[in-house]
This record gives C-alpha cells, sequence and structure tokens, in this order.
C-alpha cells in the first residue's frame, strides 16, 4: 500500500452520503489501491444533524458552506451526492478549482447544464466520473465480458426496465424528486438514467426513440420536515402542491447497430422495490439480470442443443469474476452498497494514475441526449433522433 493519500470532500448527507460514506471508509480495506482516500471534511446545510453524521462515518470537519470547502488547498476530490439542481454549480466550481470529481447521477437537469459541466471539467484536466454505480455488479461486469468475448453473436434485442413503487400513497409528500425544478424530470431521469447507461455499456449507442409517459397523481401534501425526514400526510386538508415530473415513461429505441431496445421505468409498479432488470437477446445466447438478486446472471446458450436450451443461472462469486478475489470465498454474496465501493475503488485508482474512468461526463450528455429525446418524443408524439437534440 502506497502511503499516497487523497483528501475527500463530501457535499450532501443523506441517504447517497452515507452509501458514499460506507465505500470511501471500506474500499482501502479491501482492495490494494494506489492511494488511501482519506475522509476530510463533510458539508451540508445543516449543522447539527450534519455532526451527527461526521461522527458515524468517520468524517474529520464538517461545513455548511460548500464552497469554502472546494477552495481549500488540502481537498484533492470532490464527492457530489446532493439533490440534481445543485450539480452543476458544484461541478463548475470543483472543475475550477482543479479539483478530481466523483458526481452522482442523474448528471443534470438539462443538456446545457450537462454540456456545460462536460466541457468545464474536460478543461480543467480533471478526472471526472458520473456514478451510476450498477455498472459495477461483478454480474454486470461478466455480462460485458461475455458479449465482448461474442458469446451471444449479433445482438438483436435489448429489453430495460427499471421499477418502483415508492410514491404509490396519494398522501407521500412532495419531495424534491417530484419538482421538475429540483429533479429536472421523474423516473426518465432518475431511473432511465441507469437503463440507458447500462444499455449503452453493454450493447451500445441510441440513435433514435420513441417515447410516452404518464401522470397519476398531479398533487401531493407539502412535505413535514422533521430533522431532515419527511412524514406522510394523515389530513387531506392538509397544503398541496403540484406535481411537475412524470409518474412513468416508456420508451423504445434504435440503436445504431441495429438492436431493437425497450426502456420501462415508473414508480408506480405495486410489488417493486427496486427492480432494475435487462434482457439482452442475440444470436448465439442471451442474457438477464436483475438488482434485487444481484449475484446472479442468467445466461442461455443458443448453440446447445434443442432439447438442452434454457437459462441456467451463474452465481457470480468466484474470484475469477469482476471484483469478487477482494471479497469473500465463493458462494458468499455481496450486496447493494459493494457497487459503491467498486466505484471508489476504480475512482482512486484513476486519479492515481491520471487516467480517465468511465462513465465520465462525456457519458453524462450523451445519457442526457438520450433522456431529453425520449421527453421530446412523448411531448410531439414523433420518433426523435437522439443527435438533433
Amino acid at each position: 500500500m502506497t502511503a499516497k493519500t487523497l483528501n475527500v470532500a463530501l457535499i450532501g448527507y443523506k441517504f447517497m452520503g452515507k452509501a458514499h460514506s460506507h465505500a470511501w471508509k471500506t474500499a482501502p480495506d479491501f482492495f490494494d489501491l494506489k492511494a488511501r482516500p482519506v475522509l476530510k471534511v463533510v458539508a451540508g446545510r445543516h449543522e447539527q444533524p450534519l455532526k451527527e453524521f461526521a461522527g458515524r462515518w468517520g468524517w474529520q470537519e464538517t461545513a455548511t458552506d460548500w464552497r469554502e470547502v472546494i477552495a481549500r488547498d488540502d481537498i484533492d476530490i470532490v464527492d457530489i451526492s446532493v439533490p440534481t439542481a445543485l450539480h452543476c454549480e458544484i461541478v463548475m466550481a470543483a472543475a475550477k478549482a482543479g479539483k478530481h470529481i466523483f458526481c452522482e447521477k442523474p448528471f443534470a437537469l438539462n443538456m446545457k447544464e450537462a454540456r456545460k459541466m462536460r466541457d468545464a471539467a474536460k478543461k480543467a484536466g480533471v478526472i471526472h466520473y458520473l456514478n451510476h454505480n450498477y455498472r459495477r455488479c461483478p454480474a454486470v461486469m461478466l455480462a460485458k465480458r461475455m458479449i465482448d468475448d461474442g458469446k451471444l453473436g449479433r445482438i438483436y434485442h435489448w429489453r430495460g426496465a427499471y421499477l418502483q413503487s415508492w410514491i404509490m400513497d396519494p398522501n407521500f409528500p412532495l419531495t424534491w424528486q417530484l419538482q421538475k425544478k429540483h429533479a429536472g424530470a421523474g423516473p426518465q431521469w432518475d431511473l432511465n438514467s441507469h437503463s440507458v447507461d447500462l444499455a449503452r455499456f453493454l450493447v451500445g449507442e441510441i440513435q433514435n426513440v420513441q417515447a410516452m409517459t404518464a401522470h397519476f397523481i398531479n398533487e401531493r401534501p407539502l412535505p413535514a420536515a422533521t430533522d431532515g425526514a419527511f412524514k406522510i400526510a394523515t389530513r387531506k386538508s392538509a397544503a398541496k402542491g403540484k406535481v411537475t415530473v412524470e409518474d412513468a415513461a416508456f420508451m423504445i429505441a434504435e440503436f445504431e447497430n441495429g438492436t431493437l431496445g425497450s426502456f420501462e421505468t415508473t414508480r408506480f409498479a405495486t410489488g417493486r422495490k427496486n427492480y432494475n432488470t435487462f434482457e439482452i437477446y442475440g444470436a448465439k445466447g442471451a442474457l438477464t439480470f436483475n438488482l434485487e438478486r444481484m449475484n446472479e446472471l442468467k445466461y442461455c446458450n443458443a448453440t446447445d442443443p434443442n432439447g438442452e436450451q434454457g437459462f441456467r443461472s451463474i452465481l457470480v462469486t468466484e474470484s475469477e469474476h469482476p471484483y469478487i478475489a477482494n471479497w469473500w470465498p465463493p458462494g458468499h454474496i455481496i450486496g447493494y452498497e459493494h457497487a459503491f465501493v467498486h466505484a471508489v475503488a476504480d475512482f482512486v485508482d484513476a486519479v492515481a494514475r491520471q487516467k480517465p474512468i468511465t462513465p465520465d461526463f462525456t457519458d453524462g450528455v450523451k445519457i442526457m441526449q438520450v433522456l431529453e429525446a425520449g421527453l421530446q418524443s412523448a411531448h410531439t408524439g414523433k420518433r426523435v433522433a437522439v443527435q438533433s437534440c
């Protein structure tokens, strides 16, 4: 282990802040990194819960002004885990200050912001990473290896779905994720961004889309904040606000290589908690993955005799599988948080080596092009070429 250290500043400390903190703490314990990340300072708006968070996760300092943190000479990496509307301003400041950037998705509110952030990071010459962490599930990386090795042959179909159900209660409050000014869009941004990233990673670039969206609940109670948490409203007379993003989206796509694809996303899928799945069908075989069973990859070999064909489950826990050698013996599964650890490990090594890492902000722009084309198509009812957005 090298003595080199990299001081990290985390901006934001809620759900993603926990996942990121765990990753920064854990990565050097399991991976032989080229540098050791130091949890230097965490920044947020509310001083008392921020101090409690820092004490729990091991951050050395706290700050309520992220601008002062980014300006510090002793900060090497800025980790952005705040709502989407804040990404652009923080990225621009971090790039200007010469900091390497680890940024949560969705990337931006719109294409204008996305291009602005990409250009600033490239001009500054910093390492920039967009945290589509599901790429770094070992099963997904194994799927990539199998596709690159030609086990599927020519790919005919991509079928992606990301389904959740967490806002089905009409009394669920109007959180920032349901307001366009803070989120950019609904599940088309938040969830389909993951699916589009995986599709580009595994299958290729998308050249045109056609989409539709739906709104199921148009008004919701304004949130009653208690120590940063939201309570479900119980009184019908509670003040309400307008939901300004879509509740569901369905998008079909044509890839540049001729593959046909579909992307389904919703927050109204009864019984689905975090159902991120894809199916890929090719001339020589097929693969399916479900995040809720993230240690498994299903594979069908079309070259088997007809009477023996069928999907078989590969338990992706062998040391030869991506990342697994750093964890546990075969058969000992890993979980959701491990993809963040893998991302941090890869990012730290990229910074230490001064080498790029993907997905980066260029990927973020390309993802946004597809997502915006989808919303444009839903608005006009027409097929939209991605490169025209």
